[in-house]
């Protein structure tokens, strides 16, 4: 797992990695924790933490990347690349960074909104037709019709009703995702196609609930732009931000640089390598599942790669209200609207996925356009502060 904090204006950034985590591409620039007015000392406790958890193992390895003020100040790979791979992890691996991806995304929709491709309150079926006979599945099990069509605003919010296949054990709509095997679909128009034959889990609007909503994303920014996803991102973020190691599929020339996937054993708690965790854990043993290899499917909510200091030049560039080295991707004004919660006090919250995972309005998080975003850090539980997104 990894994760971005910014914190509002004494900008911290933490890039955390479980099982892994690196730097390949432009380095930004560094500093000595007590110039940015951050104890070397206490600095060390990430460092014990992090060897703390590889010792336990927790983790095979991570790696730590701190900015403040824009600059590096703790950057230190602990661990190994892999259960059974004694190599040491280095700071220039790759990673799957999963739903790191989302934010990405986010970014990418909003270079589009700004040039005025599409509006918040557009019904998400102008762009994608295939969901205009959406149903949904009502809790008494009966098909129901949408009350209200489904927006862009909650598609990048987490409350146009789609779901996850996370809960396909209790969930018929998530049994469904997961009887059509979307991740296996050739590109983002079969994605879609397969998605608007099921069921939504709830009307839009009427819930917060984390989705597939970004991977539908993913597929406007395909149609608006007339690019596939993999040549947007790469042609309007990560060549300007110089992120030479974020991809969808990994090039032939890094691929020794691709840390190991892990599972965590059920019956004894000890990691595995993912390529031989048995059914259904991997329906394919000896494949590591998404192997980022010969990628069509581009999916905007789950699907790159990348390393610690890549996904740093990213961070910084949302922490600095949308330009990094004097080269702007986004306007200061969009960047922040986007970190701001938009969810109303109203909206129940249910399922499981990243923060947020419950109400808002007693738990001090909400959700901006892409980001959860800290409302009230006494609320919420954790020293933080108000604004801080992630």
């Amino acid at each position: 797992m990894m994760r971005l904090v910014a914190v509002q204006c004494r900008v911290l950034f933490m890039v955390f990695w479980a099982l892994a985590g690196s730097a390949h591409a432009k380095d930004l620039p560094s500093s000595s924790p007590e110039r940015q007015g951050v104890s070397s000392e206490r600095l060390e406790r990430v460092s014990e933490l992090a060897e703390r958890h590889v010792d336990e193992a927790k983790v095979p390895g991570i790696v730590n990347l701190i900015l403040r003020n824009g600059r590096v100040i703790h950057l230190e790979a602990h661990g190994t690349r892999g259960a059974g791979d004694d190599t040491p992890l280095r700071e220039d691996d790759l990673f799957r960074i999963y739903s790191m991806t989302k934010p990405v995304t986010a970014v990418a929709a909003m270079q589009l909104y700004e040039q005025g491709k599409f509006h918040l309150s557009d019904p998400v079926t102008k762009f994608v037709p295939e969901f205009k006979d959406l149903k949904v599945l009502n809790e008494e099990g009966k098909l129901e019709d949408l009350e209200r069509p489904m927006t862009m605003h909650q598609l990048l919010t987490h409350t146009a009703g789609l779901t996850y296949h996370f809960e396909a054990a209790t969930q018929e709509v998530d049994r469904q995702y997961v009887m059509s095997d979307l991740s296996a679909s050739e590109n983002l128009d079969v994605y879609v196609a397969k998605l608007a034959k099921i069921p939504l889990r709830y009307q839009p609007g009427s819930r917060w609930h984390y989705s597939v909503a970004v991977d539908v994303t993913g597929l406007i920014i395909e149609r608006l732009s007339g690019q596939p996803l993999d040549e947007y991102f790469r042609e309007h973020i990560f060549a300007p931000l110089k992120m030479q190691d974020t991809f969808f599929e990994v090039p032939e020339e890094k691929r020794d640089r691709l840390a190991a996937n892990h599972f965590i054993n059920p019956e004894n708690g000890a990691l595995v390598d993912f390529r031989f965790a048995p059914p259904p854990y991997n329906p394919r043993p000896g494949v590591a599942g998404s192997d980022f290899f010969d990628v069509s499917l581009f999916a905007g909510g789950m699907g790159l790669v990348s390393t610690a200091m890549d996904y740093a030049r990213f961070a910084e560039m949302v922490r600095n209200g949308g330009s990094l080295d004097g080269v702007r991707i986004l306007s200061p004004k969009t960047v922040n609207f986007m970190v701001q919660d938009h969810l109303a006090s109203s909206l129940g919250v249910t399922g499981s996925g990243e923060n947020p995972a419950d109400a808002w309005s007693e738990s001090g998080y909400g959700f901006g356009l892409g980001f959860g975003v800290i409302t009230n850090p006494v609320a919420y539980g954790v020293v933080g502060s108000i604004g801080e997104y992630s």
